[in-house]
């Protein structure tokens, strides 16, 4: 899998990585239409990069912690960090739901899937894991092509100004 996304980001042209990555934040409470599974990966590889940024933070704030506080202002000191780091990841996080959720059920539009079933998986992640398996295999497919009945195909060249809007 790491190879195919090193693949696909190759073919990506400088600049338009980004735009992919902030694509579903532009579309932050759209459940209507279409992805494509780029929009998806981006996406999901922006979130994987600054969570991965915040977890090493915290990592090295739990190592280059002082041994033993004499004090209780010295414990609450090298605590502290670590709470803002957590609280930030968590506002994070409670940020990227909507958008997340969002995409996939674009994304199983695109497979012309009704996005109940993607929300309904989506809501199993979040407490089991089995749930993230199936959406695993779902977001790897390619959409249906041509028009369906949640929108035009995405992958169209005659459509990619409508992605990008």
């Amino acid at each position: 899998m790491g190879y195919v996304l090193c693949l696909e980001l190759s073919r990506l042209k400088k600049g338009r990585i980004m735009e992919w990555m902030f694509l579903p934040l532009k579309r932050y409470f759209d459940f209507s239409g279409r992805s494509r599974r780029r929009e998806f990966w981006m996406f999901f590889l922006f979130q994987l990069v600054v969570q991965t940024a915040l977890f090493t933070l915290v990592f090295v704030i739990v190592i280059s912690g002082p041994g033993e506080p004499s004090t209780f202002d010295e414990s609450w000191g090298s605590v502290a960090p670590f709470i803002l780091i957590l609280g930030i990841w968590a506002v994070f996080w409670l940020v990227m739901l909507v958008p997340s959720a969002a995409v996939v059920v674009r994304r199983f539009h695109d497979q012309d899937i009704a996005g109940v079933v993607g929300i309904l998986l989506y809501i199993g992640t979040l407490i089991f894991t089995l749930p993230g398996i199936v959406i695993l295999v779902f977001m790897c497919m390619e959409g249906k092509k041509g028009d369906n009945r949640y929108g035009k195909d995405p992958k169209m060249n005659e459509n990619i100004s409508e992605v990008f809007r």
